[in-house]
């Protein structure tokens, strides 16, 4: 399968993309991701406020097959959900990186642990 990697993300080993914007960071789950849960139906995100850890669960997103939590890939205090992905979860499938975004943090931790995209890619 041929997989979008946008270069200018970086990533977690869970499947969660980050992209890191001036004092936030945007955090979605990978093409790879949605492809192997198949069709989105439901997502559970944090309220804006809440902080999260390092790899900690910060919501789920239910499919068709199956339900899986959302890893932090970095922590942080929630400043923004994408609502829209509460109303029409199938945006996930449909743009991961773009209308598809779960959630933006005000990071309070380092990104040294994330991959670059040749990682990410070599431990598909």
């Amino acid at each position: 399968m041929n997989f979008q990697i946008p270069d200018e993300l970086q990533y977690a080993a869970s499947h969660e993309w980050v992209d890191r914007r001036d004092e936030v960071v945007r955090i979605g789950i990978t093409d790879f991701a949605q492809d192997e849960l198949g069709d989105i139906v439901f997502v559970e995100l944090p309220a804006e406020g809440d902080t999260v850890d390092r790899d900690e669960a910060f919501g789920l997103v239910e499919s068709i097959k199956a339900i899986s939590d959302v890893y932090a890939p970095v922590a942080g205090t929630v400043v923004e959900i994408n609502t829209a992905v509460r109303e029409q979860p199938e945006l996930i499938n449909e743009h991961p990186f773009e209308d598809g975004w779960l959630i933006e943090l005000e990071p309070t931790g380092e990104f040294d642990h994330l991959l670059e995209p040749a990682e990410y890619r070599a431990q598909l």
